[in-house]
């Protein structure tokens, strides 16, 4: 029989891993958060023993190591090593918090009983004198027996869910931060899609919705154990807590109608940005087309979709004129042009006093983008530190190197954001100088010869750029920094603002990958209440507004860059329109940052603590 119960609680764990990983791309079953922890709690809270900890321990690795092995197996484009590793790290998260849930926060196993009297009374009932003074602490009523001083099964059902959702939440960041962290598809990624649900991100951020999801989750599975309990004997138990659960949904539901509808009414400026993918093909960090080829298809694209833009616009005021139309005229041109991450091939020079240079491929593609009009242009491009050399720049001796950002005015002056966030062997590589082999490791992986480590930027202002005579801030990130919350939270300023990321997902070719990344991507602009624009070489390259919708302001499209049959995977460009608030409202997310779900988490722990009885030891004269 017990055998039997391991291989039952082994099919709940992998039943839950892989219900998790169906919430993301490619899958997107949304309507799975609700019930994909269901079969992993019964098995945890089902252990006994010494070692219900470490089989807790065990049953959680195995859910999150086959969920995250389903989630990542994108990982082996790139690394094969990797796609095997990196879940079997993620699992241990999973298995912290089933230790947890096995032991510390376990629901079935609270220790309310109380230990024999040693000296029984010999009559059936109990001395008139043994019952409890109403003043007495819970723990002396527990002594004496007294059921009263037993919670209600619903509120320690309801304790018990926020304990679990709280330190699975703790869990997520915790990921999401050590060694540099790794916080892809926490579950309030589930929502992505689902916009009225993921609006109170703006409270704790998305690692607080999957706090309501475990919660809920937790609530529903004790209920049902209730249930179970009452069809075999009869007695009914009550079930409020269940509906305390819904009422919370509720409310939150409630909350996301609200926020949508006023981030849709605040005084607003309209932006218009012009989104350039090309989809070059990659093996790991090599491009398969040359430097040349890149610079004339950036050429190409945006020079043809500007031409396009002109010709529509000569057609407007044609219009106009002939049907004598006095009403407002509305022109299509972009304020800004964006590319994608390591756009340019050539370096930028940047001296210490801000005075900067570039490769003569960049200025000749540069060159020839200005002659289709003024707008300002955003793109991926690597940056060097410099120095002068007569009335020229050269590249420092031992300078530094980063992955930038750079945003040129119509007027040519040149801004750049250093990227923050290295990836671990794809753009440093920690000890390489004391452990050389680590080089030869990343050579191999990366099919690309190893040109020395990026530096991390240590700015956090944002940079500006204007709409029209209005000058506003933008939020800059470089790859996958747009999926660490942390940091774009560091640059929120008042007055409009909107967030940019430039990126390149093509080293994992046409995966999901890209997909999961936009998910994560969009709900920064849910936390921050700022919209977000981003271009990628393999996409996902849209426009996103302050309420994480792609819908345009006026047509409601989505403002998604994509071809015919809606795959993201493509060459081309996309005119996006975006409202940017003027006055955008300040989230308690962008004030206290992870500090809330931080402390929830420590509650969480705290709590079960606190709340067993600690019963005396035995005297040493007991018998």
């Amino acid at each position: 029989m017990r055998k039997r119960a391991g291989w039952i609680r082994l099919a709940a764990a992998i039943s839950s891993g892989l219900l998790v990983a169906g919430l993301f791309p490619p899958f997107n079953a949304v309507g799975l958060a609700w019930v994909a922890l269901v079969p992993l709690l019964p098995g945890l809270w089902s252990l006994e023993g010494k070692r219900a900890g470490w089989k807790g321990f065990g049953l959680g690795w195995l859910a999150g190591s086959v969920s995250s092995g389903v989630q990542f197996s994108w990982m082996a484009v790139v690394s094969p090593l990797a796609a095997v590793l990196l879940p079997l790290y993620l699992g241990c998260f999973w298995g912290l918090f089933g230790a947890f849930a096995a032991t510390l926060g376990n629901p079935w196993h609270q220790r309310h009983a109380t230990t024999p009297d040693p000296h029984p009374h010999p009559h059936p009932h109990p001395h008139p004198h043994s019952h409890p003074h109403p003043q007495a602490t819970r723990r002396q009523r527990l002594l004496a027996g007294d059921s009263t001083a037993v919670p209600s099964a619903a509120g320690v059902s309801l304790r018990t869910a926020f304990c679990h959702g709280a330190v699975w939440a703790g869990l997520e960041w915790l990921r999401s931060w050590l060694f540099t962290g790794f916080g892809w598809n926490g579950l309030g990624v589930a929502f992505h899609e689902t916009l009225v649900m993921a609006q109170a991100a703006d409270l704790l951020g998305v690692t607080g919705l999957a706090l309501l999801l475990v919660f809920v989750q937790a609530v529903m599975v004790q209920v049902g154990h209730r249930l179970l309990q009452s069809a075999a004997d009869g007695k009914r138990r009550p079930r409020w807590d269940f509906a305390l659960a819904i009422l919370l949904v509720g409310l939150v539901a409630g909350y996301g109608f609200v926020r949508i509808t006023t981030e849709g009414q605040r005084k607003s400026v309209r932006l218009k940005a012009l989104l350039v993918q090309l989809d070059i093909p990659q093996d790991a960090a090599r491009m398969l087309w040359d430097d040349l080829t890149i610079h004339r298809a950036y050429e190409e694209e945006t020079l043809t979709a500007l031409a396009a833009l002109s010709q529509a616009n000569e057609d407007i005021l044609h219009n106009a004129m002939r049907d004598a139309d006095e009403g407002q005229i509305t022109l299509r041109w972009p304020d800004w042009v964006i590319w994608p991450e390591s756009a340019l091939q050539g370096r930028i020079l940047r001296t210490a006093d801000g005075g900067w240079g570039t490769w003569q491929e960049n200025l000749d593609t540069l060159a020839q983008i200005r002659t289709a009009g003024a707008f300002s242009l955003i793109f991926g491009v690597t940056e060097l530190d410099a120095e002068p050399k007569g009335e020229a720049l050269i590249a420092k001796p031992g300078g530094r190197m980063f992955n930038s950002l750079a945003v040129m005015s119509p007027r040519d002056e040149l801004q750049t954001f250093r990227k923050h966030h290295l990836v671990i062997f794809g753009e440093t590589i920690p000890l390489v100088d004391s452990l050389p082999f680590l080089k030869n490791i990343y050579e191999h992986e990366a099919g690309a010869e190893y040109g020395g480590s990026f530096t991390s930027g240590d700015s956090f202002e944002p940079l500006s750029l204007t709409i029209g005579p209005r000058t506003v801030g933008v939020i800059p990130s470089v790859c996958f920094e747009d999926s660490v919350p942390r940091l774009p939270r560091q640059f929120v300023r008042p007055g409009p603002q909107v967030l940019v990321n430039v990126t390149n997902d093509g080293w994992f070719k046409h995966s999901a990958a890209a997909a999961q990344h936009f998910a994560n991507a969009r709900f920064r602009a849910i936390e921050l209440r700022r919209p977000m624009l981003r271009c990628a070489n393999t996409g996902v390259s849209a426009a996103v507004n302050s309420s994480g919708s792609t819908a345009h302001p006026d047509t409601a499209a989505p403002q998604v860059l994509a071809d015919a049959a809606g795959s993201h995977f493509t060459r081309g460009s996309l005119l996006t329109e975006l409202n940017v608030p003027l006055e955008p409202a300040v989230t308690l997310y962008a004030l206290i940052g992870d500090a809330g779900i931080i402390l929830l988490a420590l509650c969480g722990l705290a709590i079960p603590l606190l709340t067993r009885p600690r019963l005396p030891r035995p005297s040493p004269n007991t018998q």
